[in-house]
């Protein structure tokens, strides 16, 4: 799961305290890059096998390297937007959520937990879960699956209920 709940408040202090973290998911890890990129430039080199030692390899391998590059580009920047980060702390009397977005300054909303109300809407993304208190509505989790926000609405709506 994309995402971890933890409890932040001592067991015998009373104080309710929850702390939500959510992250993109990323189904190549590092260490699958590096294979995947060494496999791809193997797998396009061996077609440049027939033609070495001819002036057509001259012409075709600007290309292979462009599409190597072009694939360890398009990795990198998968890899940069998965940095993003949410943070959502619930307590009795403030509910705070953060979004972290590498290259932009980080944004915050706090709110009190009494008002706030949580739904999926259709939206920019299928079932769309979102957090209002009357004034502001924010989303939340756009980077999750549909099941998986579905989980955290109902998650949420039940540690909600919990503190009021």
């Amino acid at each position: 799961m994309p995402y971890e709940w933890q409890e932040t408040a001592p067991e015998d202090s009373g104080a309710v305290s929850h702390r939500l973290i959510l992250w993109p998911h990323r189904s190549l890890p590092r260490r699958g890059f590096v294979w995947f990129i060494g496999a791809t430039a193997v797998l396009m080199a061996l077609p440049l096998a027939a033609v070495l030692g001819t002036s057509a390899l001259w012409g075709l391998l600007p290309f292979v390297l462009v599409a190597i590059w072009a694939i360890w580009t398009a990795l990198q920047r998968s890899y940069r937007s998965g940095e993003t980060r949410e943070e959502l702390r619930l307590s009795r009397d403030r509910l705070e959520i953060w979004r972290h977005d590498p290259g932009r300054a980080d944004r915050v909303w706090q709110t009190n937990p009494y008002w706030v109300r949580v739904a999926l809407r259709e939206g920019p993304v299928e079932r769309y879960l979102t957090l209002t208190d009357g004034q502001r509505e924010i989303e939340l989790g756009a980077f999750l699956t549909v099941e998986e926000r579905q989980e955290l609405c109902d998650e949420l709506i039940r540690r909600l209920a919990g503190l009021r």
